[in-house]
C-alpha cells in the first residue's frame, strides 16, 4: 500500500468516525424528542379523562342526536303525577264573567280538579318546656326531654334549629355538594331561617358525632360482605393531600379519608385476612390481601386495551385487539348464564378456556414497549380476569367503587376538601351513612333526624351481609 492510499483511507476513517459521531447525537436528541411528545401525549389523554366539567371536550356536534328517550313500543310508561294523598287547601276558580274572544256569556258545564303539590315555606317555632328537677337523696340536677329535642342545651344556647332542619343542612352538604353559604341563602329565602356559615359546619360535626356507632356498625358490615369493591382517589385536608378511600359491599359502604393511600387503610376495615372476592383495579397494593380471590377490573384492561389499538398501526394493533374481543367474549358469556342459556359448569370451562387464550397471548414476544409492559400485567393476573365466571356474584368492574365516588368527586369541585381532621372526620362518616342509607333504601334525611334526636334509628341488619 504506497503512501497516498493510507493517508485517503485515514482521511476516510477520520471523516466517517465524525459523520457517526455527529449521527449519534442526532439519534438521541430525536429520543429525547420522542420521549417528549409522548409524556405530552400522555398528559393530553389523562388531562381528557380528568375533565373540569360536563361537556368540556369540545364544542357541541353540529348534529347531536335528539335528547330524550325513542319513541315505539320499548318506551315504557310514561310519568305523571299522582293526585295527592289527602287535601289541605281548596281554591275555586271560577268561569270568567264574559267570553273572551266575543264577550258573550259563557255557560258552565262541568267541574274538572287540577291538583298541586307545594313546598311549606313558612317556618314551625317550637317552644318546649323543659322541666327542671332535683333528686333529695343524692342532689343530682335532672330536666325532661321531649323526643323533637335535639339537645339538652337551655339558657344562651335554648334556641335552636329543628332536627328535620338540621338533616336538611347535612343532606344539601354532603350529598348535593352545596356550600355553607349557599345553604345559609337557601334557609334565608325559602324559608326565612337565619343560620349562619358557622352554625351549619356545627350542624354537620354534631351529626357526624351522632352517626359515630352507625359508622361502627357499616365497618363491620362491609368486613363480613362476600364481595367487596374498593377504590381511592385523591382528597385535600387542609391543602394536604390525603386519600379517600372507599370499600363498597352487598349491604353498606364504607369511606376514610387518610395521609396513606396504601392496602393498609382497607386492611383497618377488612382486615388482612379477608377472604371474600375483591374487585378493583390494576394497583398493586390490593394485591396484599393474600386470603381474597381477587376479580382485576375489565373495564380498564378494555380501555387500555383501546388505546394501545388506535395507538398501533397494521399488524402491531392484532395484540391488543385479540385481548378486546377475549375479554368481551367472556362478559358476553357471563350474559348468558344470566339468561339461563349457560350452564354453571359451562360457566367453569368457559373461565378455564379464557385462562389457556390469555396465557397463549400474552406469552408471545412484543417489540411494542406499552403492549409488553401491559402483556406482563395480564399475565401476572391470568386467573384474576376471570373470577366473576368462576363466582358470578362477583362483578367484573370496579363500577360500584367508582359511582361511590362520583359524590364526593363533584362535591370536591366545589369545596376542595376538608379544612381540618375533624372535618375529615365527619365527612369519612357521612358519606358513608348517605351510601349505605342509598343502598338500605332508607330515606336519608328522616335518618339524620331520627338520629340527631337521640332515637338511634338501625340501619341495616348487621347480620344481613355476612360471609
Amino acid at each position: 500500500m504506497t503512501e497516498l492510499n493510507y493517508q485517503e483511507l485515514l482521511a476516510e476513517n477520520r471523516q466517517l468516525i465524525a459523520e457517526n459521531s455527529r449521527l449519534r447525537k442526532r439519534v438521541e436528541a430525536l429520543e429525547a424528542q420522542v420521549r417528549q411528545l409522548s409524556e405530552a401525549l400522555q398528559a393530553s389523554q389523562r388531562a381528557e379523562k380528568r375533565q373540569a366539567a360536563p361537556f368540556s371536550k369540545g364544542p357541541p356536534s353540529a348534529t347531536p342526536k335528539r335528547p330524550g328517550r325513542k319513541p315505539g313500543e320499548q318506551y315504557g310508561p310514561k310519568a305523571h303525577r299522582e293526585p295527592p294523598p289527602h287535601i289541605d287547601e281548596v281554591y275555586d276558580a271560577p268561569l270568567p264573567d264574559a267570553c273572551p274572544n266575543c264577550g258573550g256569556t259563557l255557560e258552565e258545564t262541568a267541574v274538572a280538579s287540577q291538583y298541586q303539590t307545594e313546598i311549606p315555606r313558612q317556618p314551625i317555632y317550637r317552644e318546649f318546656h323543659v322541666h327542671l328537677g332535683i333528686c333529695p337523696n343524692c342532689g343530682q340536677c335532672h330536666q325532661g326531654r321531649h323526643e323533637l329535642q335535639t339537645s339538652d342545651a337551655l339558657g344562651a344556647a335554648a334556641s335552636q334549629l329543628g332536627p328535620e332542619a338540621q338533616a336538611a343542612a347535612v343532606v344539601l352538604n354532603k350529598q348535593a355538594g352545596l356550600s355553607y353559604g349557599k345553604i345559609a341563602r337557601i334557609f334565608q329565602d325559602l324559608f326565612g331561617i337565619s343560620i349562619s356559615r358557622g352554625g351549619i359546619a356545627q350542624t354537620v360535626l354534631r351529626a357526624a358525632e351522632r352517626c359515630q356507632q352507625t359508622y361502627e356498625d357499616i365497618r363491620v358490615a362491609v368486613s363480613q360482605s362476600p364481595t367487596v369493591t374498593p377504590d381511592e382517589t385523591g382528597w385535600r385536608v387542609g391543602g394536604v393531600l390525603n386519600w379517600m378511600h372507599v370499600l363498597v359491599g352487598n349491604t353498606a359502604t364504607c369511606f376514610q379519608i387518610d395521609k396513606h393511600r396504601g392496602a393498609e387503610v382497607a386492611a383497618g376495615v377488612l382486615g388482612w385476612d379477608y377472604s371474600g372476592v375483591l374487585t378493583h383495579d390494576g394497583w398493586a397494593s390490593y394485591d396484599r390481601f393474600e386470603h381474597a380471590m381477587h376479580q382485576q377490573c375489565l373495564a380498564h384492561a378494555l380501555r387500555r386495551a383501546r388505546e394501545l389499538r388506535d395507538a398501533a398501526s397494521g399488524r402491531g394493533a392484532e395484540f391488543p385487539r385479540h385481548v378486546i374481543d377475549l375479554l368481551q367474549d367472556a362478559l358476553e358469556c357471563r350474559d348468558l348464564y344470566r339468561a339461563g342459556l349457560v350452564l354453571p359448569e359451562g360457566l367453569d370451562a368457559a373461565a378455564l378456556e379464557f385462562v389457556g387464550e390469555l396465557d397463549t397471548l400474552t406469552s408471545r414476544p412484543h417489540s411494542n414497549p406499552d403492549q409488553a409492559r401491559f402483556a406482563r400485567h395480564l399475565s401476572n393476573h391470568l386467573w384474576d380476569w376471570f373470577t366473576f365466571l368462576l363466582l358470578p356474584e362477583a362483578d367484573a368492574t370496579n363500577y360500584k367503587a367508582e359511582q361511590a365516588l362520583r359524590g364526593p368527586i363533584v362535591n370536591r369541585k366545589v369545596w376542595g376538601g376538608n379544612r381540618t381532621d375533624n372535618g375529615k372526620k365527619a365527612q369519612s362518616i357521612l358519606s358513608s351513612v348517605l351510601a349505605t342509607c342509598g343502598q338500605q333504601a332508607q330515606p336519608v334525611v328522616d335518618f339524620f333526624s331520627r338520629t340527631l334526636r337521640g332515637l338511634c334509628p338501625p340501619l341495616f341488619k348487621t347480620d344481613g351481609g355476612g360471609r
